[in-house]
């Protein structure tokens, strides 16, 4: 499931991102709210978490402006205002939780864990089947032919990432924007392990492949 993060401090921004991608989560960052408001109308995200006190645009502007183009996905606002008239702004004008900075990591993630089940009518609808593979994004569970394959969070964030774009050539580069932090260096050979690592699991003893190589480009899954 892919998240939008927009919080102009680096650190807390940087600190979110490792932390959701650690639990399986696809992120992207923003540091201002311009690029955040272009990235929330432009990109498909299961949920995101604001700050307030954004340059360019402050976060509650921004979540109505999401709000008024019929962006409708759950909001966490995350803010050092703390008071109980800033949370009822913060809830009246479009967020669906505010949390009080300093903040608790497990706490944000169970937050957002819930609100992403609140925003599912019918958990079955989100389902992602492709052949013999089925994917539940609410419960982390991958099966082929009914049996239930254990995924570290990177294979499973990487699993997610090609099961939600078939067909489509992933490059070495956006799987390391991501699945990683955007400073590792683009020619590591981190991707073609961690693409080795899920065929592994989820390929190997079958005579169908999903995963294949696109030489020059990237990797791909496909089911043919």
């Amino acid at each position: 499931m892919r998240l939008l993060i927009v919080e102009d401090d680096t650190k807390i921004a940087s600190f979110l991102q490792k932390g959701l991608q650690e639990a399986g989560f696809s992120v992207d960052v923003s540091h201002n709210g311009l690029d955040g408001l272009s990235l929330a109308l432009t990109e498909p995200y299961e949920a995101a978490v604001i700050d307030i006190m954004l340059p360019g645009l402050d976060g509650l502007s921004l979540i109505e402006q999401m709000r008024a183009k019929g962006v409708h996905m759950p909001v966490l606002i995350l803010s050092a205002r703390q008071s109980v008239d800033d949370r009822i702004e913060g809830l009246q004008r479009g967020g669906d939780d505010y949390m009080v900075k300093p903040f608790s990591f497990n706490e944000l993630l169970a937050r957002i864990q819930a609100l992403l089940r609140r925003g599912q009518k019918n958990v079955d609808s989100d389902v992602i089947r492709i052949g013999e593979l089925e994917l539940d994004p609410m419960r982390h569970e991958l099966t082929r032919q009914g049996e239930k394959i254990e995924l570290p969070a990177k294979e499973y964030a990487l699993l997610e990432l090609m099961m939600r774009n078939p067909g489509r050539v992933l490059s070495k580069t956006s799987i390391l924007e991501r699945i990683y932090d955007y400073s590792f260096d683009p020619q590591t050979n981190v991707v073609d392990v961690l693409v080795c690592r899920l065929r592994n699991r989820i390929d190997k003893g079958y005579s169908k492949k999903y995963i294949h190589t696109v030489r020059g480009m990237g990797y791909v899954l496909r089911d043919e």
